[in-house]
């Protein structure tokens, strides 16, 4: 398989994981959008928000556990981040394997676009 993010998950590609487990991966972002920008994937590959099934809802809640995890290790819990999706293409969705970005550590304004850019 050729996904960047299967990658991550096998160690063949490094990240500076804030956070590990059985099922999630939470990593800092290469290109930060913010002051804290890390992504929260899980270990399985899953291509995007729509294919996720009704047996993949406890990793889902997984992938949330870890973010609010995530957010209080990395000092944003209590001043508020922002948690998105993207999918598809005109959802910005360039890696597909599915992931959250986890933005904080600023006064997020408006968002009108959150590109992947992890090609």
């Amino acid at each position: 398989m050729d996904c960047l993010f299967c990658k991550i998950v096998e160690g063949s590609i490094p990240s500076n994981k804030v956070l590990e487990n059985d099922h999630v991966i939470v990593f800092h972002d290469i290109q930060p959008a913010a002051p804290t920008h890390v992504l929260v994937i899980p270990k399985k590959h899953i291509a995007s928000m729509n294919e996720v099934t009704a047996e993949d809802l406890p990793l889902i809640g997984e992938i949330h556990l870890a973010a609010q995890e995530a957010a209080k290790r990395l000092g944003v819990e209590e001043t508020g981040y922002r948690l998105i999706n993207n999918c598809g293409k005109d959802g910005e969705q360039t890696v597909h394997h599915l992931h959250y970005h986890l933005l904080g550590g600023t006064r997020l304004g408006v968002l009108t676009s959150l590109s992947d850019s992890h090609k």
